[in-house]
């Protein structure tokens, strides 16, 4: 059985991506709902006031803009997150990010927006819509947890996650406390990183760097 709220949401969606293009024309619109079924679908949004119909237009209601928006916003979010920081493969990034729009509340995509350093475009170069903590900041702030790859001679973070290419590089990274949790500081970026965890220095290869992201946090945490 279709659900229902997630077919409205997807032509949402579609009409947000026309508008961002063109204005919406109506027998545009019914070309491509009847191609994914969802023709019926229309006529709930206007009657719900998402939508109304001008000569041969579809424009979205205040209430609709906010609402389309808001889908907007989450799906190019998950997209950042899936590809950037997941590496997801290409291939399946936008249907995973399609899942991601339907269940993510407001407070985990602002959570999710400020973890990834309130990016202003997804990886097709679209235009992510602001939301409450991008406003919050007069400037952008760089993102929460970056690779150890960009941190300075002398800052102390904590290991997030590790994304090595291997599970054998991983299992050798974990002998050496090297784990999520982990807290770390670095003494050295050149020829290779110099890590101190606990009272243990270690050197790691500039490419293992690039895959173990970290939260910087204060010395007396």
């Amino acid at each position: 059985m279709k659900n229902r709220k997630t077919d409205k949401e997807h032509v949402l969606e579609k009409i947000w991506m026309m508008r961002e293009k063109d204005s919406v024309k109506y027998d545009d619109l019914i070309d491509w709902l009847k191609k994914t079924d969802s023709v019926t679908i229309l006529k709930d949004l206007k009657k719900e006031e998402f939508i109304h119909i001008e000569k041969d237009l579809v424009k979205l209601t205040q209430k609709g803009l906010d609402y389309s928006e808001s889908i907007v916003r989450r799906h190019r979010l998950a997209e950042v997150l899936l590809q950037e920081i997941l590496e997801v493969d290409d291939r399946i990034v936008s249907s995973q990010a399609c899942e991601f729009e339907h269940i993510l509340t407001p407070e985990v995509t602002d959570s999710i927006c400020t973890f990834l350093g309130h990016p202003h475009k997804c990886p097709h170069g679209l235009p992510i819509p602001r939301g409450k903590c991008c406003k919050t900041f007069k400037t952008m702030i760089g993102p929460l947890v970056k690779p150890l790859s960009e941190m300075n001679i002398g800052d102390v973070a904590k290991i997030v996650f590790m994304s090595p290419k291997t599970h054998k590089r991983l299992d050798k990274l974990m002998t050496f406390g090297i784990t999520p949790g982990a807290i770390i500081k670095l003494h050295q970026k050149n020829p290779s990183f110099v890590l101190q965890i606990s009272e243990t220095d270690l050197a790691i290869d500039p490419e293992i760097a690039e895959n173990i992201y970290v939260k910087p946090v204060n010395e007396t945490q």
